[in-house]
């Protein structure tokens, strides 16, 4: 059983509880801090905790704590981080780690000097669809991957320090580009390293200072490309989608917005319906189990066991490193409108990895380019010449 102090009492906080003390079944959060003493006792009676504070320090060094969570803004990830290292006790931080590489970097640092453990709460390398589709890819059923593309839309954030660009470190780029990026570095290979980003983003709708929609490209060492499709100005509900493209096959995901779960109402009796929902009336597509589609359930239950196992879990402060590394570059990209090197003075993957040429062989004087059957029943060949680089048809 994993005794957990949570800091924060919002809305990711509570979606963490919710989670923490149902899947498992044996996890508690024994102490609750809250900025506001009205929220850390609220949260502590919906949640059965015994001990409440607005006091971090205090929540963090509780004698019954073992595992501390961070769902505070992103403002106050390594004041809270630091204050784990002192007090020696693991740590989980939501995503995305840090304002910017250098603060992120700050952090793993500091976790890894102080040996204690570190998960990086990026959730959605969790969901079902995606562990699935990763063991795919990891099968090896698409071949070469060569493009990852990952998208989240929605109409914005639910609290008000997400659209401060002091607070938040960026707007919704880093918000929603952190998961983004993750999944599509995932697919392509955590390990391949990614050097350089192109990025378009703009503020076109919401009155801040920070953007509002953001489009990216990711090229990686290898010659794959991740792509990042980010807005907090579409309407119509929660997007959650990704695609990865092989030389051997290809993925689509839809993991939220279409749910195979369509419901009409006139609103009468409807309250919440999913997260990002924008109404509750007309055609509504709920979600069965939003903790478990948004893949908290699977992603608690790797860092727990995880600690039990006295091993790193699927992500660590490395992993949202990395990510704020490769966001760093994207932010460089859109106001310099050029390709921008990612700038990783740590890295951990591979070196020097060359892009593969993906020939096939046809025989010994051909290579085959493609293969196909035509509408009038022949099949027919596309086919270069290995030593005179000639394309020929060949219709058998």
């Amino acid at each position: 059983m994993a005794k957990i102090a949570m800091l924060g009492s919002g809305f990711i906080g509570r979606f963490y509880a919710d989670s923490l003390q149902g899947q498992r079944s044996r996890d508690k959060i024994v102490s609750i801090y809250s900025r506001r003493e009205e929220s850390a006792k609220k949260f502590a009676e919906d949640y059965n905790c015994d001990h409440w504070t607005t006091n971090m320090e205090e929540a963090i060094n509780h004698p019954d704590v073992d595992m501390v969570c961070i769902s505070l803004p992103n403002n106050l990830h390594e004041a809270a981080v630091l204050a784990c290292c002192k007090a020696k006790k693991a740590v989980m931080c939501t995503k995305p780690l840090g304002r910017n590489a250098e603060e992120a970097q700050r952090m793993m640092e500091a976790v890894e000097k102080a040996g204690i453990f570190n998960g990086y709460l990026e959730d959605l390398v969790y969901t079902p669809k995606f562990l699935k589709a990763l063991q795919s890819v990891k099968a090896g059923a698409l071949g070469k991957i060569l493009w990852a593309k990952s998208r989240e839309t929605h109409p914005g954030p639910h609290s008000d320090w997400f659209w401060d660009k002091e607070q938040a470190g960026g707007g919704c780029m880093l918000d929603l580009g952190c998961h983004c990026v993750e999944i599509a570095r995932s697919f392509i290979g955590k390990d391949i390293k990614p050097v350089e980003v192109m990025c378009w983003a703009d503020t076109q709708v919401k009155p801040i200072d920070a953007e509002d929609h953001a489009i990216g490209l990711v090229k990686y060492e290898n010659g794959a490309i991740g792509q990042f499709e980010v807005s907090w100005t579409f309407r119509g509900g929660l997007d959650l989608r990704d695609e990865v493209m092989g030389s051997e096959g290809t993925i689509w995901l839809n993991s939220f917005l279409r749910t195979g779960f369509d419901m009409f109402t006139t609103g009468k009796g409807a309250d919440y319906v999913a997260e990002k929902a924008e109404s509750n009336s007309g055609w509504l597509f709920p979600v069965g189990d939003e903790l478990n589609e948004l893949g908290y359930n699977h992603m608690f239950a790797d860092m727990f066991n995880a600690v039990e196992a006295g091993k790193a879990p699927q992500e660590t402060f490395y992993d949202g490193y990395v990510v704020n590394a490769i966001l760093d570059a994207a932010y460089r990209s859109a106001a310099s409108k050029q390709w921008e090197p990612v700038k990783l003075p740590v890295w951990r993957g591979q070196e020097g990895v060359q892009k593969e040429k993906a020939l096939t062989s046809y025989n010994d004087q051909f290579y085959l380019i493609k293969e196909e059957m035509t509408h009038f029943g022949s099949q027919k060949l596309i086919l270069k010449d290995k030593k005179t680089g000639e394309i020929i048809e060949k219709v058998l």
